[in-house]
């Protein structure tokens, strides 16, 4: 079944067939036909199967109707709000790419650039606008975009834009579109926040659901294998220069530790760079680029990036931090094996993983076979000196001619501690005895969080 049983438009189809794909996915096949005639649309899929085509080419094929009337320009007309910016470029190319034979214009509304630049681009003119929800809001609250005119409105990646407390904005943006549109929204997974989402902006939807999406895409293998912590950049040395990793994405837990990564690979003659949120536009964006056209071998990323990476021939995902949600870790190892390729995921497991490995195994359904990576054997590192379980108390700094033992002072019947007497000479307290043994230095050995105090046990 090709895309001309759809009922799209000829210049749709000229697109979609210059583009080089001629069969669609599962999703495709299922949304297209009632999203083209004007149905409103919930679609659920796995990462990776072609949502971004199932919206993009009924939006192109309604806006297509109108490609020679006066108006075109003066109004958005179409919407798609998404999660990340991205996600939102992802859209913006999807957009360019099939709708290369029609007069449309479309332009991006994200944070980490400047406003005025897209302002300009609004006042010119524009059909579609792909935008995040935040930014949005900031043109709305500046009335530098009006969105009365829209007739088409997407919610992609809905899931994930729930999860990152975006359904406030998301209740903003849709009281101010025409209650007369086509609403069409996408996730990767349907929870009971999207299917609540869904029944208050969507009319009557068709729900198109493909595949299960528990489970990775079958295309892709995966492969766990155990580590201590400290080992970790060791085996991921071994595993680039033992085997033939061409375009490898490495997913780190936190900002830091990606730019720590990448660096170190980078003093070891290995081309890579860094992604995350600390990242200007600019900066992702050239990072992003250089990765796809081969610049960087390895592409260094945090969890903002699991679903906003659309690179083809991504042949290996590498899980330095195995993801703490099990949600993540699919979204994650789905940037390989795309439309029906097939792909690598591999993940490095230490022994505080053990708690994550379970719930992506509960997740998945599937037991997560963890073995040692043949070849690799970890280097022996210097422990640490033990310390006695009473360990003597510091020793005060010398002094430059300060004798060891003070001078007697006579007047004070305390010793050598005369002259930090309280001033009760005679009666009250004991004289300073000498020789008398202090209370040996207790180490405290654990702590309990159920206790309310420090424990020696």
């Amino acid at each position: 079944m090709g895309f001309t049983t759809f009922g799209l438009s000829d210049q749709v189809l000229q697109g979609v067939h210059a583009s080089g794909y001629t069969v669609p996915t599962p999703i495709q096949a299922l949304a297209l036909r009632p999203a083209t005639e004007g149905r409103d649309i919930v679609g659920s899929a796995q990462t990776g199967t072609g949502k971004t085509a199932a919206f993009v080419l009924p939006m192109l094929h309604r806006l297509s109707a109108n490609n020679g009337s006066p108006e075109r320009h003066m109004h958005p007309r179409a919407l798609v709000l998404t999660p990340t910016r991205e996600l939102a470029q992802q859209v913006q190319d999807a957009v360019t790419t099939y709708g290369k034979f029609l007069d449309l214009r479309t332009g991006s509304i994200y944070g980490g650039v400047g406003m005025q630049g897209q302002i300009k681009m609004l006042r010119r003119g524009v059909d579609i606008i792909i935008a995040t929800p935040g930014r949005l809001l900031d043109h709305m609250q500046h009335k530098t975009i009006d969105l009365k005119h829209i007739q088409v409105f997407v919610l992609d990646e809905a899931d994930r834009m729930l999860g990152m407390g975006f359904i406030d904005d998301v209740r903003k943006i849709v009281a101010r579109v025409p209650k007369e549109r086509q609403t069409m929204l996408f996730s990767a997974t349907t929870s009971p926040d999207v299917t609540s989402l869904a029944s208050q902006i969507l009319r009557n939807p068709h729900s198109v659901d493909a595949g299960h999406h528990h489970k990775p895409v079958a295309t892709i293998t995966q492969s766990f294998y155990m580590t201590p912590t400290s080992s970790k950049m060791d085996l991921l040395h071994h595993v680039l220069k033992s085997e033939k990793l061409e375009s490898v994405l490495i997913f780190s837990r936190t900002k830091r530790g990606a730019d720590k990564i990448s660096q170190r690979l980078e003093r070891s003659g290995i081309n890579s760079t860094a992604i995350h949120s600390n990242r200007t536009q600019p900066q992702r964006m050239k990072a992003l680029e250089g990765f796809r056209q081969g610049k960087y071998r390895v592409l260094v990323a945090t969890d903002i990036a699991a679903r906003g990476i659309d690179v083809d021939g991504i042949s290996h995902v590498i899980n330095y931090d195995i993801p703490r949600d099990a949600e993540d870790y699919l979204h994650r190892i789905g940037r390989t094996g795309r439309a029906g390729a097939s792909g690598d995921a591999i993940t490095f497991v230490s022994g505080e993983d053990r708690d994550a490995l379970r719930r992506i195994e509960k997740f998945t359904g599937k037991r997560c076979n963890v073995e040692a990576y043949p070849g690799f054997k970890p280097p022996e590192r210097s422990a640490a000196p033990e310390r006695s379980a009473a360990p003597e108390r510091r020793a005060a700094p010398e002094r430059a001619h300060t004798p060891s033992v003070h001078k007697h002072k006579k007047k004070s019947g305390y010793g050598n501690f005369g002259s930090h007497s309280s001033g009760k000479r005679h009666g009250g307290k004991k004289p300073f005895a000498f020789g008398k043994k202090k209370k040996p230095f207790k180490r405290m050995e654990s702590f309990s969080s159920d206790a309310k105090s420090w424990s020696n046990n």
